[in-house]
């Protein structure tokens, strides 16, 4: 296979996956209320059908790409989108609300292994002269599915049934592993080690962090178990931080942060994406329960909001390589 063959079947199923993932962030957000209706779901089962997504998905998120240096970027994908696609298939059976959290929990776990390898992989694979064309193109993709995500998840609540919502994803999934198994090439991060106690600080700390926001508005922001939660997540984040400092091959090299490009844009990311997530929820309801909109017109009325990635991303990855 030629190297722009490789490389153009790495951006094609690297984008499909990564579509597939990011899409599943915001799309159940529309077809809320009427899961709600079918299942006889509360307001708090509906935050966690939301939640155990994004729970897992941050917690684990650096776990998926240190395990994919160390044992195979390629074999760990697999992995991660076989889980997803199992998480998807058992949210699509759910008969209560219970399942469908714990099948929410399995599908952000294999997202959380899937997107930060669907980056490295195609960023090894793209010649140096494409790579922020492709990367550039990668965050467009990304952006992509977000933005259309509640309109995609109205779409189908209104026409079909939330279910299918989750069905979608297991065909498509099962197409993508065996070109991924064959077409993707193997590679690995340039330090073998697994760092096993950064990994126990990253993601314990993370978890106790955003258990402690989820739960502030529930347990009340005083409570002892929310201010335990993020203070004990705090202490373990600057436990990982102090762990990496010493390391000679860190899992986050603590250097990059002496770039004031690479902080800031790491600030202005995490701004976005938690005003982002933090709100779609409350104007989905806000649309259909207080407006009176429809799944699909509420979704419709969140893309001029979500959409801009759409149109920002491929072009900062062009003016990447001029500025």
């Amino acid at each position: 296979m030629t190297r722009n063959r490789a490389s153009a079947w790495t951006f094609a199923i690297t984008s499909i996956a990564l579509f597939m993932v990011a899409l599943d962030n915001l799309v159940v957000t529309t077809a809320l209320p009427v899961i709600k209706a079918d299942l006889g779901a509360s307001l708090d089962d509906l935050q966690w059908v939301v939640n155990a997504y994004t729970l897992t998905f941050a917690v684990l998120l650096i776990t998926g790409a240190a395990l994919g240096d160390r044992f195979g970027r390629r074999r760990v994908f697999l992995i991660g989108m076989a889980t997803f696609i199992g998480g998807s298939a058992l949210a699509a059976l759910s008969p209560s609300t219970e399942v469908l959290i714990v099948a929410r929990a399995i599908q952000g776990f294999g997202a959380a292994i899937v997107t930060p390898l669907t980056l490295t992989i195609l960023s090894a694979a793209m010649p140096p002269g494409r790579r922020a064309l492709a990367l550039g193109a990668w965050g467009g993709i990304a952006g992509l599915a977000i933005a259309i995500g509640p309109l995609v998840g109205g779409a189908i609540a209104e026409g079909l049934a939330w279910h299918w919502i989750f069905w979608i994803n297991v065909p498509i999934g099962l197409v993508v592993l065996p070109l991924a198994a064959t077409r993707l090439t193997e590679s690995y991060g340039p330090e073998g080690r697994l760092d096993i106690p950064g990994l126990g600080l990253i993601s314990a700390g993370l978890f106790a962090l955003v258990w402690g926001v989820i739960n502030g508005n529930d347990l009340g922001w005083d409570s002892p178990q929310v201010i335990g939660a993020i203070a004990a997540g705090a202490l373990l984040l600057i436990g990982f931080v102090a762990w990496e400092a010493r390391q000679e091959h860190p899992m986050l090299p603590l250097r990059f942060f002496r770039s004031r490009a690479f902080t800031a844009s790491n600030l202005v990311s995490l701004l976005m994406y938690f005003g982002m997530f933090g709100s779609v929820f409350l104007l989905a309801q806000f649309f259909q329960v207080v407006q009176g909109y429809s799944p699909f017109q509420a979704g419709l009325r969140t893309l001029p909001w979500t959409g801009m990635p759409i149109i920002v991303a491929p072009i900062a990855g062009i003016l990447a390589d001029r500025i």
